[in-house]
């Protein structure tokens, strides 16, 4: 099950519990937040934050956050600081083992970057928020930007050494940021945030050889899609996000003439 970029508000909160409650009933293998647990303006406060926690806590399955950047890169807009929001949400999303074979953090570090095995698929979550992935705004975050993708780029090459294994079938890399396969989305002046990524897993497809499934949330529209021209292994899954409140029901089943299936559910 996917979601992502929700709650966004007080009264996007409140209606949280309800599609809490309908996708339990659904009873999903595992549950994966894509990220974006506040609005583009916050809140970012701890109460805020918490108040998040114990909504997550109720879900059944397994659940795994993904940090997106209005819970960290974008909280200078209210005054606080991108890498203390960082730590906040690693003490209380990202410090606890989760009920997922083979289940893996990438460090004490980095422990935002998770990894798991299930039904003969190596999944792979990683840190790559929103708003040009934190790159071009200040000379501290680009230098924070550097470090990251550093790391990303290491857990994506463990995540491809699993995945070519005989055993698995396929790869699911996840993500808030939509990496802009179109390369459409940057403003004037700013660097590509994102460019290195794309790159990056163009060449994990094509080495592999096997379905690689791209999810990720951020620009607020569904789309199960091919975005890059001559990678015809890579898919692409976009929740649909706020205003909305929803989910997606995946099936990985490599081998099919679609390497995933979809069923999308708006909640009322």
């Amino acid at each position: 099950m996917l979601l992502g970029d929700v709650p966004y508000s007080q009264p996007h909160a409140n209606l949280l519990d309800g599609m809490i409650d309908r996708i339990n009933r659904q009873a999903p293998a595992l549950v994966v937040h894509l990220g974006d647990i506040t609005g583009g303006n916050g809140p970012c406060t701890d109460a805020w934050f918490e108040a998040r926690a114990r909504q997550f806590a109720r879900f059944s399955a397994p659940f795994v956050l993904l940090p997106g950047d209005n819970e960290w890169t974008d909280c200078h807009r209210t005054g606080y600081d991108p890498l203390e929001r960082l730590a906040k949400v690693r003490k209380l999303f990202h410090s606890q083992a989760i009920a997922l074979p083979e289940f893996a953090r990438q460090s004490a570090a980095r422990p935002e970057h998770v990894r798991w095995v299930w039904d003969a698929t190596v999944f792979v979550g990683l840190n790559v928020p929103g708003s040009n992935n934190n790159l071009g705004r200040t000379a501290a975050m680009d230098e924070e930007y550097a470090a990251r993708m550093f790391a990303v780029a290491a857990w994506l090459r463990e995540a491809e050494q699993l995945a070519s294994a005989p055993r698995i079938r396929a790869l699911v890399v996840m993500m808030q940021a939509d990496p802009d396969f179109e390369e459409r989305r940057r403003a004037a002046g700013l660097p590509d945030g994102y460019a290195g990524l794309r790159a990056a897993l163009a060449e994990t497809a094509r080495r592999l050889g096997k379905p690689l499934i791209v999810a990720h949330g951020d620009t607020h529209q569904f789309r199960h899609d091919r975005p890059m021209a001559g990678v015809p292994n890579l898919t692409r899954i976009e929740v649909d996000g706020w205003p909305w409140l929803g989910w997606l029901l995946v099936h990985v089943q490599p081998g099919a003439a679609s390497p995933v299936r979809v069923e999308r559910t708006l909640h009322p």
